[in-house]
């Protein structure tokens, strides 16, 4: 939405954009929560987290909350995997682009081992404390995630290298279930289940979204509750649905959201009724 369109409704940002400022995002208490202990205990105590839920609940939205607080503590390094369908090779080729580790294999045996030398020797050498934020988690081979498994400690797990965070949906789950991932699931140390928004979280967020761009107003009360019942407990179809109203409002040039703009964009028109032919004699 264009600055024009945005100062009609006196909103500052478009509250409905998937790129909404990181201090205008609604944060549940369970989320508030987490990133706390993600921030004050386990960047020290290293291992894995896992954030996890269905799609739309809001995983990608606490890695990148936990993003944007943790490159404002001072000794903390934080990088994020951008390609989780990698190979190994390849994983660790990122893994040195992201935290500036120059990692360069010249065959897959000893690049492999010196990759790891490498990175250890990195690791323990470096006064900051780093920690990795891996998005789409699912979709990591199991050799992956095994590697980071033996990355994120040394000495027989006693010394933690690398604190983890991975967001994924119920495929993470089951694959963390496989025997040879065992180790690696009972090492998380703290979990969240985004888990579906009750009515009242819903209209929570709205609420907080709006009052955020300044436009406390821009929605009827009767609309929000609407859009509510109809999101599934779902935030991003909440969202998508209020955004676009928003889109329609302004082609429409109307100055208020309401619930019959609702059913025109998402009612489906009536089919009209075919007359039947009178029976030949």
């Amino acid at each position: 939405m264009n600055h024009k369109l945005l100062a009609l409704y006196g909103l500052k940002f478009n509250p409905f954009s998937p790129e909404l400022p990181v201090d205008a995002i609604y944060v549940p208490h369970k989320i508030e929560s987490f990133c706390w202990r993600i921030e004050h205990a386990q960047i020290r105590e290293g291992g894995f987290a896992m954030v996890h839920g269905d799609p739309g609940s809001g995983k990608s939205i606490v890695l990148r909350l936990l993003a944007e607080r943790l490159k404002k503590l001072p000794d903390v390094t934080v990088g994020a995997i951008n390609h989780p369908q990698s190979n190994l090779a390849d994983f660790y080729r990122e893994l040195g682009d992201v935290f500036g580790v120059p990692l360069r294999p010249s065959n897959r045996w000893g690049g492999f081992k010196a990759l790891r030398e490498r990175w250890l020797g990195h690791m323990q050498s470096s006064r900051c404390r780093a920690v990795l934020l891996v998005d789409e988690a699912q979709e990591m081979t199991p050799q992956v995630l095994s590697e980071l498994r033996l990355l994120a400690s040394s000495s027989f797990d006693s010394q933690p290298l690398l604190c983890i965070v991975m967001a994924g949906d119920a495929r993470l789950i089951e694959k963390l279930r496989r025997e040879e991932l065992i180790p690696l699931g009972s090492r998380i140390r703290t979990r969240l289940a985004t888990e579906f928004a009750s009515r009242d979280e819903l209209l929570a967020c709205l609420e907080h979204l709006l009052v955020g761009a300044g436009n406390a107003s821009l929605m009827t009360q009767q609309l929000r509750h609407t859009l509510c019942d109809h999101a599934a407990g779902n935030y991003r179809i909440l969202t998508t649905m209020a955004a676009e109203l928003l889109a329609a409002a302004a082609q429409k040039d109307l100055a208020v959201l309401d619930e019959k703009l609702y059913l025109d964009v998402f009612t489906p028109p009536a089919k009209p009724t075919q007359r039947r032919a009178p029976p030949g004699r």
